[in-house]
């Protein structure tokens, strides 16, 4: 990535002081948003009042509303059309929480930020009339379920231009390598058999699932220090005097090279599983259960636009280099295969980390207010300079098509 010009650079300052001054009538408004989606705590595909409250506020801000899009009852489309012609821009929000950690991953501020963008990025250019159609994809199920995969498999990114949202975090970046994902269900079928009395006439499906996680942890020795692979045993038997029958496990398996984690790493682990299967007499069935989750690719147009927004915000330095510490993944970087994207990350408390009860404890924090309409004000200023400057819109559209990876 380059650094911004100085026109783009003192653009977004620019629009930041004027996204800052909008925001400040709607952030009582957004903060009893995030707040109340952060009691809600729906887990994926469930989020029904998560996702009627987000779109609620949209409808009270001039977007029309479409709730229920892509087969999913919880997904939304909201758009505002402002003139004729001019950029389309997605700004997704995402609104489901963890299993028993609730907002850990602050979702709840994602919708906040989300949405108070697109409202404050929708008044600026209308008092301008500057043309514009800025869409909000309210996607379900970031957490496993693949809402932005359902989405762009129905067509609702189609006509995009580009497509933003933003993350918290504990830190400020630009970028962060995100994780390619591939989440498998594997399933040890052995015989039933009384444990004490005759257990030699069983097949212990449990020992076929004990060897492949053994097997997993010495093939991690071998792998490049950038992959992950992490399991839980979801079923393991029904009774201790009996020989387990059937095991299953669900199973991630993660790297930001796509590449690798197709080539090395998912026939490695189905390796480990094979093997475990033959070892203990037992049966292997596998599948993958949810949509893979795609590495992110940074488009540097729009990463130049989020770092300067994010030192005019006082959140700098804004980590920009691609070859730092990987994130987790996220189904955002499918839709950064399809349109040139944006999922920078706002601290919320230094050093904190997400997936904790922490974090869920920060999310709904007046630190975790803070970050919420930071992201707000970010993603705002990047839709209305983009909206102002066509041409940003054009090279980032541009790069992309020449397949420009950091």
């Amino acid at each position: 990535m380059t650094p911004a010009t100085e026109d783009t650079a003192q653009a977004v300052t620019k629009v930041i002081a004027e996204a800052k001054r909008e925001l400040s009538s709607r952030t009582p408004a957004l903060v009893d948003l995030s707040h109340e989606v952060f009691g809600f705590s729906e887990l994926r595909f469930a989020e029904h009042r998560s996702s009627a409250r987000v779109a609620a506020y949209l409808d009270s801000e001039g977007f029309d509303v479409v709730s229920g899009v892509a087969d999913m009852p919880t997904a939304f489309r909201a758009r505002r059309r402002i003139g004729s012609g001019g950029p389309t821009i997605a700004i997704f929000c995402e609104y489901d929480a963890l299993a028993g950690i609730g907002h850990a991953c602050g979702h709840n501020l994602i919708a906040t930020a989300g949405a108070g963008a697109a409202a404050t990025a929708g008044a600026l250019l209308a008092a301008e009339n500057t043309p514009c159609d800025l869409v909000v994809l309210g996607s379900p199920a970031e957490e496993g379920g693949g809402g932005k995969v359902k989405l762009i498999e129905a067509g609702e990114l189609e006509g995009v231009d580009v497509a933003i949202m933003v993350h918290p975090a504990g830190f400020d970046a630009v970028y962060k390598p995100n994780l390619g994902r591939i989440s498998l269900e594997t399933t040890f079928i052995g015989k039933a058999s009384h444990a004490a009395a005759s257990p030699d006439e069983g097949r212990n499906a449990l020992d076929g699932a004990t060897l492949f996680l053994s097997a997993i942890g010495l093939l991690r020795q071998q792998l490049r220090s950038s992959s992950r692979i992490h399991a839980i045993i979801t079923e393991g038997g029904d009774a201790v005097n009996v020989i387990p029958e059937r095991t299953k496990l669900a199973v991630f398996v993660r790297s930001p090279d796509r590449s690798y984690l197709y080539d090395r790493l998912l026939p490695a682990v189905l390796d480990c599983a094979r093997g475990a299967a033959l070892a203990t007499g037992t049966t292997l069935e596998w599948e993958e259960v949810e949509p893979a989750y795609e590495p992110m690719i940074l488009n540097p147009v729009l990463g130049d636009l989020a770092g300067t927004a994010l030192e005019a915000l006082g959140r700098s330095p804004a980590n920009t280099d691609p070859k730092g510490d990987s994130a987790g993944s996220t189904d955002m970087g499918n839709v950064s295969h399809v349109v040139p994207s944006l999922h920078p990350y706002v601290c919320v408390v230094p050093g904190a980390t997400t997936h904790t009860r922490d974090f869920a404890e920060a999310a709904r924090s007046e630190a975790g207010d803070r970050a919420a309409i930071d992201g707000a004000a970010m993603l705002a200023a990047i839709a209305v300079v983009l909206a102002r400057h066509p041409d940003l819109v054009d090279e980032a559209k541009r790069l992309f098509n020449k397949d420009a990876r950091p």
